[in-house]
C-alpha cells in the first residue's frame, strides 16, 4: 500500500516532444482549499486549514525521527517538503523526485495488516522518510554530478539501479525496527510466501521479481524485507550502507547492485535470494512443528484453472454465513475483479454482485436478505477528494443501492433486523467517529461520544440491535470494547495491549475475534462474563473474519492455501475451546531476530514512538528535550507556482530527440512548466519551447509556445518522371492555447469519464521557398489561424489481472477543427469514432468493434486524421472517411521463461484484426495546360488484415513488465505482406 518508487524519466520526456503537446493531468486538491506550511529544521509540513494540531503532531514527530531514521543507512537528507492530504479517504503514502516530496494521506486504514497497533501518520512517518534517505544516499559518486547536471531526473539514474524491493524492504525493516508494530511484526504480511514454501513452492528469482498471471507471487514490500533483513542479520546492520556506497561509485550497469552485494558478501542477488529462501524455509516448518490443527471443512469453490488442472490464484474472503450450509463471500484474484459470491455444501457457486472498488477490502456485512460494504467515489474534477460511500444489495430484490453519497465511510455493519447500521467515519480533521444510521435513507441517527479520538476497527452489532462490539486503538494499544449506543457506556472485554487484534463477532456471551498471539493468525474468543479468553482454531498458516451461523451451531472463516483464501467451517461448540492462560504475549516470528537491539536508531526510534509527538524521552544520554510548536504561516498556490526539479540535457522516449532545458511543478500540483530547446536530428532541426499547465481551476489552462526551425523535401515539378526533388528550411513560431475538463465519473464496477477541451493555434513561417507545399503544411501561405474542440467518453469495465482488453464496455470520441478567422488557408473537419467491447469465446478474451466517420471541407488546409485508418495502409486525406475495424485479443499462454539474467518472459499474448476505409474525394479536372475542366469524384478503398504476437516480459531483473512483439499485415488491397515491430507498453 505504501506507494515509493518514482515516476520515470520516460513520462517526463514523453511531453518534450516539438509539436505542440499536453502536460499530464496531475490530482489536485480544490480551489478553494487554503494551505498552510510549517518550518522545521529539516521540514516544511504543508496542510490544508483546519488540520493545525495534526500538522503540529506530525511535524514534531518528524522531526524526532530525523536522526533515527537515517542512523542504519548512514546519511542525514536535505529539508524536504511533507504535504498531508485531508481530502481523501485513500489510505497511502508516497515520495517521489518530481518534485521532491512526500505525500501522506490522513485517512486511515481498517486493514489490520497494514498499519497493526501503530498510529497511521507514525507508520507514514517512519516508513516514507525512509524513503527520503535512500533517494538522498545516492547523491555521492557520479549521482552527485549527474544531479548537479540534471536536477532530480539525473538522481533517477542511479537510483534505477537500485531494484524496488530494496527501497520497500528497507522501508518495512525501517518501520518494524523503529516501531513495536510495523508490518515485519505482523504474520498477515508475509503470509503468502510462507504459504509458497511450506507447500514447495520456492520461485525462482526472476519470477520472485517479476512476478506471475497465475500464482500468487509476494510482491517487492514481502520479498525486499526478508531480503534486506537477512543480510543485515548475517553480515552486521549497517551492511545496506556499505552496499549502497560501492554501488553508487562504480559504473552503472545493470547489474552494478548485485556486484556491489557481492563485494560486500560474496553473494550475488540471486544467491542471496537463496540463503534467504532456505532460512524462512527451515524458521516456518520448525513454527509448524507440534501444532495441533483444527479439523474443519471447506465449501467447494469453482476457482479458475489453467490446461492441465493448474489452479490460478483466487480467493474467497470475508465469509457472512446466512444458513449452516449457505455462506456469502467475497471472490478475488488474478483472473477475478471483486465480487459476491454465494456458495453451498453441495458445491454451486452463484455471482450475485460484482463490486466497483471497495475502500479497504477486508470487511463485509450481511444478514439474510441484504449485504453492505463501503466502496470509493470520486469528485468528478478534483483527484485528491475521494470519499467511501455505504454500498446496499437487497438479495431478494437484486437491488444495489449507494446509500451515501459525498461521505467518508470506512467500515460499515447491518444490525440483525436491517434497521440500522454502524460505521466508522474518518474526518477531514483526522478524527475518528462512530456513527449510528438509518438503514433505509443513510441519515444519522447517533453519534457516538468518542473523546479521547479512539481509532475503531471492524465494529459488529450484538443481537440486541443497540451494542456495538468494536476493536479500540490508541497509544499502540488495542482492545475489543462492548459500546451501548442508547446509554454511551462503554466497557473493555481485553485488557489494551500491543495485540494486532482484529474482527470481532459476538455470538451470545462470547465475542469471537482474531489475535496473532500464537505466532499464526488465529481465531480467539473472550466470555464477556468472566473475561476468560479461550483459543478457538489453530490452522496452519492463519484463520480470519469468523461469522456465525444464524442456528449458532456453525462458525466460518476464511482459512489459507498457497493457492488463495477458501472458506472453511466447523461446528461452534465451546467446550473444545482452549483456554488461554498465559499472560497476552505474542509469539510471532520474529525473523528480525537481534537487529531490534543491534539496528542504529532503533531503539531510539521506539522511545519516541511510544511517547507522544514533541515530548520530552525518558531519561537518559539518548533522551531528546520537549519540541516547542511551530509557527504556521500561508502556503499560497500562485507565490509558490514556479517549482524547478529538473535541469539540462535529456534524450525524448522517440529517440529522435535531444532536449535541454528546465521542468517546473508546484508543490500542491496546479503549476506545470517545461521551458527549453528540442533538437529533432531527422530533420537536423530544432526549436525552442515553453509549455505552461495551470491546473487549480475547474477547467484546465494550457499555453504553450514554440520557435524554431523545420525542413522539408517535395518535388516541385508535375510531369513524370517526377525528378526534381528540392529540400527547404523554414522558421515557424507556434502558439496554443485553451483549455481541457476531465472529468471522473466512476460509481460502480465500469471506469466512467468524460473529457471536454477546446484550443486554439496560431502557426506562422517565413522563410519558405518552395513553390509548392504540402497541404498538412502552412508553407508559403504564411500562417495558420485555426480551433480545435474535442469531446471524449469512457465506460469500460474493470479489468482483472488477467484480462487481456476490457470485455464490456464504450467509448466515444468526436472532434471539431476549423479555420474560423479567414486568411490564405482555410480547412474544416469534423471526425467521430466509436469502440464497442465485448466478452470473446474464453473468460480472458475481448472483442473490439470500432467504427468512424470523417469529413473535410474543401479548401486550402488539411488536418490530420481523427480516425483510425487501416494498418500498415497510409493515410489518404479524403473528403470523406468510413473506417472501421474488427479485432480479437486473446492470451495464448502465461509462462515462466528466464533467459539468464537478461529476460524473463511472463506471458505471450495475441490478436487478429480486420480494418476497412472508404474515402471519397471530389478533385478538380484539368487539361495539359492546367485549365479547369471539371470535377470528378475519386473514391479509394483500402482493407488490411494481420496478426499481432506480444509478450509481456521483464528485462535485467526489473520489476516493471515491458509489452512487445511483431505484427504481420496482409494488405488486401496492394496484396503485399508487411511486417512490423510492436510496442503496446514500456511498463512505466
Amino acid at each position: 500500500m505504501l506507494r515509493s518508487r518514482f515516476l520515470t524519466v520516460l513520462i517526463l520526456l514523453s511531453t518534450l516532444t516539438a509539436t505542440a503537446q499536453n502536460l499530464p493531468v496531475l490530482d489536485q486538491n480544490p480551489t478553494s482549499l487554503h494551505w498552510y506550511r510549517l518550518t522545521t529544521p529539516h521540514f516544511r509540513v504543508l496542510y490544508p486549514v483546519g488540520f493545525d494540531s495534526t500538522a503540529q503532531r506530525t511535524a514534531k514527530r518528524l522531526e524526532s525521527l530525523y536522526e533515527p531514521t537515517s542512523a542504519s543507512l548512514e546519511k542525514q537528507p536535505r529539508r524536504i517538503s511533507v504535504l498531508l492530504q485531508n481530502q481523501t479517504t485513500n489510505s497511502n503514502g508516497f515520495v517521489t523526485l518530481f518534485p521532491r516530496r512526500s505525500e501522506f494521506f490522513a485517512a486511515p486504514p481498517q486493514d489490520p495488516g497494514l498499519a497493526g497497533t501503530l498510529d497511521w501518520l507514525d507508520l507514514l512517518a517512519v516508513h516514507e522518510y525512509r524513503h527520503v534517505v535512500q533517494n538522498d544516499k545516492a547523491l555521492q559518486g557520479y549521482g552527485r554530478v549527474l544531479y548537479s547536471l540534471l536536477g532530480n531526473t539525473g538522481l533517477e539514474l542511479p537510483l534505477l539501479t537500485v531494484p524496488d524491493w530494496f527501497a520497500e524492504g528497507d522501508a518495512v525493516s525501517n518501520e518494524t525496527l523503529l516501531s513495536t508494530s510495523g508490518r515485519g511484526r505482523i504474520p498477515n504480511f508475509d503470509l503468502g510466501m510462507r504459504a509458497n514454501l511450506l507447500a514447495g513452492k520456492r520461485f525462482d528469482y526472476p519470477k520472485a521479481v517479476g512476478g506471475s498471471f497465475r500464482d500468487n507471487v509476494p510482491n517487492h514490500y514481502v520479498l525486499g524485507y526478508f531480503l534486506t533483513t537477512y543480510l543485515k542479520r548475517t553480515y552486521g546492520p549497517d551492511v545496506w550502507s556499505r552496499v549502497l556506497n560501492r554501488n553508487y561509485h562504480r559504473f552503472p550497469w545493470p547489474f552494478a547492485f548485485s556486484a556491489s552485494i557481492n563485494d560486500e558478501t560474496k553473494l550475488k542477488t540471486e544467491g542471496l535470494y537463496r540463503k534467504t529462501m532456505d532460512d524462512l524455509t527451515e524458521t516456518w516448518q520448525k513454527q509448524q512443528e507440534g501444532l495441533a490443527i483444527t479439523p474443519t471443512t471447506s465449501f467447494p469453490v469453482e476457482a479458475e484453472k489453467q490446461l492441465a488442472q493448474r489452479p490460478v490464484f483466487t480467493s474467497y474472503q470475508h465469509p457472512q454465513l446466512l444458513t449452516d450450509s449457505t455462506v456469502l463471500c467475497v471472490k478475488s484474484g488474478l483472473g477475478d475483479t471483486p465480487r459476491l459470491v454465494i456458495l453451498t455444501k453441495n458445491g454451486r457457486e452463484k455471482t450475485i454482485s460484482v463490486q466497483g472498488f471497495p475502500n479497504d477490502p477486508d470487511y463485509l456485512s450481511a444478514t439474510a436478505s441484504k449485504a453492505c460494504w463501503i466502496e470509493f467515489g470520486y469528485d468528478p474534477r478534483w483527484g485528491q477528494r475521494i470519499y467511501s460511500n455505504i454500498r446496499v444489495l437487497d438479495f431478494k430484490t437484486g437491488k444495489l443501492t449507494r446509500l451515501t453519497h459525498r461521505a467518508r465511510y470506512t467500515a460499515v455493519a447491518l444490525s440483525p433486523d436491517n434497521t440500522k447500521l454502524v460505521v466508522v467515519e474518518n474526518t477531514d480533521r483526522y478524527k475518528t467517529h462512530l456513527l449510528v444510521l438509518d438503514a433505509h435513507t443513510g441519515e444519522i441517527q447517533k453519534t457516538v461520544p468518542n473523546p479521547d479520538n479512539d481509532f475503531y476497527q471492524h465494529p459488529r452489532w450484538q443481537d440486541d440491535n443497540k451494542t456495538i462490539v468494536t476493536v479500540s486503538l490508541k497509544n499502540g494499544q488495542k482492545t475489543i470494547q462492548s459500546i451501548d449506543t442508547e446509554s454511551n457506556k462503554h466497557i473493555d472485554l481485553l485488557p489494551r495491549v500491543n495485540e494486532n487484534i482484529s474482527h470481532p463477532q459476538p455470538w451470545g456471551n462470547y465475542v469471537l475475534y482474531n489475535s496473532p498471539r500464537s505466532g499464526i493468525d488465529n481465531i480467539y474468543a473472550v466470555d464477556t462474563r468472566s473475561k476468560q479468553v479461550f483459543q478457538v482454531t489453530s490452522r496452519p498458516l492463519a484463520a480470519y473474519h469468523a461469522t456465525v451461523s444464524p442456528s449458532g451451531a456453525r462458525v466460518a472463516f476464511e482459512d489459507f492455501v498457497s493457492t488463495g483464501y477458501r472458506i472453511a467451517d466447523m461446528a461452534l461448540n465451546p467446550t473444545t475451546w482452549k483456554p488461554v492462560t498465559e499472560p497476552t504475549q505474542e509469539q510471532t516470528v520474529r525473523y528480525f531476530g537481534p537487529l531490534v537491539n543491534l539496528e542504529p536508531g532503533a531503539a531510539r526510534g521506539r522511545r519516541i514512538l511510544s511517547q507522544p509527538p514533541g515530548s520530552a524521552n525518558p531519561g537518559g544520554a539518548d533522551s531528546l528535550p520537549a519540541l516547542a510548536s511551530y509557527t504556521p504561516t500561508r502556503f499560497r498556490r500562485l507565490a509558490n507556482a514556479v517549482n524547478v526539479y529538473s535541469w539540462g540535457p535529456t534524450v525524448g522516449s522517440t529517440g529522435q530527440a535531444l532536449s535541454v532545458g528546465i521542468s517546473s511543478q508546484d508543490l500542491l500540483s496546479t503549476t506545470q512548466i517545461s521551458v527549453g530547446y528540442t533538437y529533432n536530428q531527422s530533420e537536423r532541426a530544432g526549436n525552442a519551447y515553453a509549455l505552461l499547465s495551470y491546473q487549480g481551476l475547474y477547467p484546465i489552462i494550457d499555453l504553450s509556445f514554440q520557435h524554431g526551425t523545420r525542413s522539408t523535401s517535395l518535388y516541385i515539378d508535375k510531369v513524370v518522371p517526377v525528378d526534381s526533388l528540392r529540400t527547404d528550411r523554414w522558421q515557424y513560431d507556434q502558439l496554443t492555447a485553451g483549455f481541457r475538463l476531465p472529468l471522473q465519473l466512476t460509481n460502480s464496477k465500469y471506469i466512467q469519464g468524460i473529457s471536454l477541451s477546446a484550443y486554439y493555434n496560431y502557426l506562422h513561417v517565413t522563410g519558405y521557398d518552395l513553390p509548392y507545399r504540402f497541404i498538412t503544411e502552412v508553407g508559403a501561405a504564411g500562417s495558420l489561424n485555426a480551433l480545435t474542440y474535442g469531446f471524449s467518453y469512457s465506460h469500460l469495465l474493470r479489468q482483472s489481472k488477467r484480462d487481456v482488453a476490457p470485455r464490456w464496455g464504450q467509448t466515444l470520441s468526436a472532434n471539431y477543427r476549423t479555420t474560423p478567422f479567414g486568411g490564405k488557408l482555410t480547412g474544416e473537419q469534423w471526425g467521430v469514432q466509436a469502440n464497442v467491447f465485448f466478452p470473446g469465446l474464453a473468460k480472458h478474451h475481448s472483442i473490439r468493434l470500432r467504427a468512424g466517420y470523417q469529413q473535410q471541407a474543401q479548401g486550402t488546409y488539411r488536418f490530420s486524421a481523427i480516425v483510425f485508418y487501416p494498418r500498415g495502409q497510409l493515410y489518404v486525406s479524403d473528403d470523406q472517411i468510413k473506417a472501421g475495424s474488427v479485432e480479437y485479443r486473446l492470451p495464448i499462454a502465461d509462462t515462466h521463461w528466464s533467459l539468464g539474467r537478461w529476460l524473463y518472459v511472463q506471458r505471450i499474448k495475441a490478436g487478429g484484426f480486420y480494418d476497412l476505409a472508404n474515402g471519397q474525394t471530389v478533385a478538380e479536372v484539368r487539361d495539359i495546360y492546367g485549365r479547369l475542366r471539371g470535377y470528378e469524384t475519386q473514391r479509394h478503398a483500402y482493407q488490411t488484415t494481420g496478426i499481432d504476437v506480444s509478450f509481456v516480459f521483464n528485462a535485467l531483473r526489473l520489476r516493471t513488465p515491458f509489452e512487445a512483439g511483431f505484427r504481420t499485415i496482409y494488405n488486401l488491397t496492394t496484396r503485399e505482406w508487411l511486417i512490423q515491430p510492436l510496442v503496446i507498453d514500456i511498463g512505466f
